[in-house]
C-alpha cells in the first residue's frame, strides 16, 4: 500500500478511472474559468481605467449575443457535469450483477468484521478475487460507520438498524487501504484495514483455509436451532409460525393487507421486531430476539434461510 506520494489514490476499478476523468474535467474547467476571469479583470482594468479626475464613465450599450453566450455556455457545462456525475452515481450504486460474490460486513467500534459464505472470517481485512463482482451486505453493531476504499472510489454509510449494500469489481491485484469515513468515536482513526485483491486461483486457495470448515449457512443453522426457531417455524401444517422454506426473495402477504418482499431487511426486522410486519394468518406470538443475537448472528441466520428452497 505504501507507494510514496500520490496526488490521487491508485485506480483499481473501472469506476475509479471514470471518477477521476470527471474530477480532471472539473479541475480543468475551474482552471480555465479562473484564468479567464483574471485575464478579463486585467484587460478591463487597463482598457477602461479612469485616466483623469474629470473623465466621466463611458456608457456601454448592452450586447445581446454576449449576454446569451455567458448564460447558455455555463448552463450547458453545468448540465454536462450533472449528467456525468449522476450517471457515475447510478453506476456505482446500482444493483450488482446476479453472479456477484456475496460477502457480509459488520462495522463496530472500532473494527470491520467480515464473513465469507464459505465460513472464512476476517478482522479489518477483506480478501477478494480480481475480475469478479463482489456484493457487500453491511450492518453495524453500534453507531454509523462508513465503508470506504479509496482505490475503488466507493464509499457507503453503514447505518444502525438496517442493511446497506455496496458492490465493486477490482481490476488489479494488490493491497489497498480500507477506512471508516464517518467519525464514529474517540478511536475512529484506528478503524482502518486493507482490501487484498488476489488472482482467482490464489483466492480459492486462501478460501480453502477456512477455520473449522463451517460455512456461514451452517453457523446460521446452528444459531437457528439454538434459539429454538424451528419450534414454531416447522414446515408442517398447523405450525404456529409460517414455513421458512422458500421464504427468501418471495412475496409475503401481511396481516394488515400489505405485501412485502422477504429480503435481508425483512428477515432482520422479523427477528428483532416480530410485530412490525406480521404474516397474514398468524397470531403475534413470536417474542423479540433483540439483545439475544448480534448483527453477525443475524447475517448467519439470513444466510441459512437463503438455503431453504
Amino acid at each position: 500500500m505504501d507507494k510514496g506520494f500520490q496526488l490521487l489514490p491508485e485506480q483499481a476499478t473501472r469506476l475509479a478511472v471514470e471518477v477521476d476523468l470527471l474530477y480532471y474535467f472539473l479541475v480543468g474547467l475551474s482552471l480555465f474559468f479562473s484564468l479567464l476571469i483574471f485575464f478579463l479583470i486585467y484587460v478591463f482594468a487597463v482598457r477602461y481605467r479612469r485616466r483623469s479626475e474629470d473623465e466621466a464613465p463611458m456608457q456601454i450599450p448592452g450586447l445581446l449575443k454576449l449576454e446569451l453566450a455567458w448564460t447558455i455556455i455555463p448552463f450547458f457545462l453545468a448540465v454536462i457535469v450533472f449528467w456525468w456525475g449522476a450517471s457515475l452515481y447510478f453506476k456505482a450504486y446500482s444493483a450488482p450483477p446476479k453472479d456477484a460474490m456475496e460477502i457480509y460486513v459488520v462495522g463496530k467500534q472500532w473494527m470491520w468484521y467480515v464473513q465469507h459464505p464459505s465460513g472464512q472470517r476476517e478482522i479489518n481485512q477483506l480478501h477478494v478475487p480480481v475480475g469478479q463482482a463482489v456484493k457487500l451486505t453491511m450492518a453495524t453493531e453500534d453507531v454509523i460507520h462508513s465503508f470506504y476504499i479509496p482505490a475503488f472510489r466507493i464509499k457507503k454509510d453503514v447505518v444502525p438498524g438496517r442493511y446497506t449494500h455496496l458492490w465493486f469489481e477490482a481490476t488489479k491485484t494488490g493491497v489497498y487501504h480500507l477506512f471508516c469515513a464517518e467519525y464514529c468515536g474517540t478511536k475512529h482513526s484506528e478503524m482502518i484495514g486493507s482490501v487484498v485483491v488476489m488472482e482467482p486461483a490464489e483466492f480459492e486457495k486462501w478460501l480453502s483455509g477456512s477455520e473449522g470448515g463451517e460455512t456461514l449457512a451452517s453457523a446460521g443453522e446452528k444459531k437457528f436451532n439454538q434459539l429454538g426457531c424451528g419450534t414454531c417455524h416447522a414446515n408442517v401444517p398447523g405450525a404456529r409460525g409460517p414455513s421458512l422454506v422458500g421464504l427468501f426473495g418471495s412475496s409475503v402477504k401481511l396481516a394488515d393487507g400489505r405485501t412485502v418482499v422477504a429480503d435481508e431487511a425483512y428477515i432482520r426486522e422479523s427477528i428483532l421486531n416480530p410485530g412490525a410486519k406480521l404474516a397474514a394468518g398468524y397470531n403475534p406470538l413470536m417474542p423479540t430476539f433483540q439483545g439475544q443475537i448480534n448483527e453477525a448472528g443475524l447475517l448467519q441466520i439470513t444466510a441459512y434461510l437463503k438455503t431453504l428452497k
